[in-house]
Parts: structure tokens; C-alpha cells; sequence
């Protein structure tokens, strides 16, 4: 579920995730106060109102904790990919010359750069990964251990494996992180704490019923607009909010092979 609302665009995605929620979250006061009546429910503002700061502090520490786990994934994935286009760009640099096996290695590194771009990411908003772009992984190691083989290139292998390793390892957290960062159970409870904060309003008794409604509206926008954002950076590579496969494409036109 979480998937499908990080793709669909961020008007939408507000419109289900705030909208329909505080549109039903404003009915309910009107409801209560037809059914039982405000003077029934007044009776319970002074108890209700000091349970429900407990309640509200209680849920928005679970909200802002999960706000900043998420960020802070995604900002691992911004970095993430630009460690994997340094590392590309090193690679590059250390594969210089026109022997053969140092041309084989730029190509290698064209071509998993290409796949990375076209397929990893496409593959990404779905939260998978692309077997390709992982084969022509294990093609660029192959020409980095025949690199090694040449005994004109001593100085160059040890460098050029560990520039690879951090091109890996970037690659293996990016994909990670793709498949989202917030587990079910944590979602279950962000809903249902959403849901029970702003449903716990609803038994205040106000002679105003407009007042309470539109009090019972800002509140619920304001937390399911915390949910909003949670599900938009929830999956870094779907959706509007977005981590873009740019820095790689840099690299890979800096060094002919976008042309």
C-alpha cells in the first residue's frame, strides 16, 4: 500500500492520505453531537482533556521519531549514490591508457553506469533490482582482476578493488533502502495512533459544533500530513520525491560514455 501511494503523484497521494481523512475525521464531531448530544458530552471535557495531552504527546513522539528515521534513510540514499559516482569516476581515472585490458575496463564501467541508469532505477520504483545491472557488475570485475594479472599495473589493482568495493556497497544500500524503510508493524501503528488521536476528539462537547468541527480538521491535517511525508520518502527511488540517478549520469558523460 505504501508503495502504491509513493507513486501516484503528490496532490493525489495528499488528497487520500489528508484529504478523505479529515473530510470523515470533521463528520465525526457532527455525528457524536447528533447522537448523544453536546451537553452529554461536555460532562467528560475536563477528565478527556487532560487523557488527551497524554495521548497527543504520546503519538507525536511516535510520529516525529518515525518522520526523522525515514529522512535520515533518505538522505543515506542521496549519499549513497553519490559514493557509487565517486567511486565510478576514481575507477575511470585509474583504468587511464590505451592498453587493452584498461580499455576493457572503461567499457566495462560505460556499460554497468548505462545499466545502472536505465534499469536499476526503473527496477528501483518497485521497490526491486535489475539482474542485468548485477551481471555487468561482475563483467567490471572481471576486467579489474585481469587489470591485476598484468604485471604492468602493480601499483594499480589494490586501489582499483577498493574503489570497486565502495561502488558495490553503495549499489547494495541504494537497493536496499528501494524496497522501503518503515516495517509493516511501525506503519500499522502510525495508522492506528492516527486514527485513535483524532478520533479521541471527537468526544469533547462544545455548544459551537463549527468550532469543534474545524478543530477536530486542523488537527487531523496536521497529522496525516506527517503521514504524508512519511509515505512520500518512505521508498527513495519512487515516486515525485525522488532520489534521481544524476550524479551517475555525470560521471558517465565527464567521461565519454554517454556519448
Amino acid at each position: 500500500m505504501t508503495l502504491y501511494l509513493s507513486e501516484l503523484p503528490l496532490w493525489l497521494a495528499a488528497l487520500l492520505v489528508v484529504g478523505l481523512p479529515t473530510a470523515l475525521a470533521m463528520s465525526g464531531p457532527a455525528v457524536l453531537h447528533r447522537w448523544i448530544g453536546h451537553q452529554h458530552l461536555s460532562e467528560n471535557n475536563e477528565i478527556a482533556g487532560f487523557k488527551f495531552a497524554v495521548v497527543g504527546v504520546i503519538y507525536a513522539v511516535m510520529l516525529a521519531f518515525a518522520v526523522i528515521v525515514v529522512w535520515e534513510k533518505f538522505s543515506l540514499a542521496e549519499s549513497s549514490v553519490t559514493d557509487e559516482a565517486g567511486a565510478a569516476a576514481t575507477i575511470y581515472r585509474l583504468a587511464g591508457g590505451p592498453d587493452a585490458d584498461m580499455v576493457a575496463t572503461r567499457n566495462a564501467m560505460n556499460n554497468y553506469l548505462r545499466l545502472a541508469i536505465t534499469r536499476d532505477w526503473p527496477q528501483m520504483a518497485q521497490g526491486k533490482e535489475s539482474p542485468d545491472v548485477t551481471q555487468s557488475l561482475s563483467v567490471l570485475y572481471a576486467a579489474a582482476l585481469a587489470v591485476a594479472q598484468d604485471t604492468q599495473h602493480r601499483a594499480i589493482p589494490s586501489e582499483l578493488f577498493s574503489q570497486l568495493d565502495s561502488l558495490t556497497h553503495a549499489r547494495r544500500i541504494r537497493l536496499q533502502l528501494a524496497a522501503g524503510v518503515v516495517p509493516d508493524i511501525i506503519w500499522a501503528t502510525l495508522y492506528a495512533g492516527a486514527i485513535l488521536t483524532v478520533v479521541f476528539t471527537f468526544f469533547f462537547g462544545t455548544k459551537n459544533l463549527r468550532a469543534q468541527m474545524l478543530m477536530t480538521g486542523i488537527l487531523s491535517v496536521l497529522v496525516f500530513m506527517g503521514l504524508l511525508v512519511i509515505v512520500s520518502i518512505d521508498h527513495p527511488f519512487t515516486g515525485p520525491t525522488n532520489v534521481g540517478s544524476e550524479p551517475l549520469q555525470v560521471v558517465l558523460e565527464d567521461f565519454g560514455g554517454g556519448k
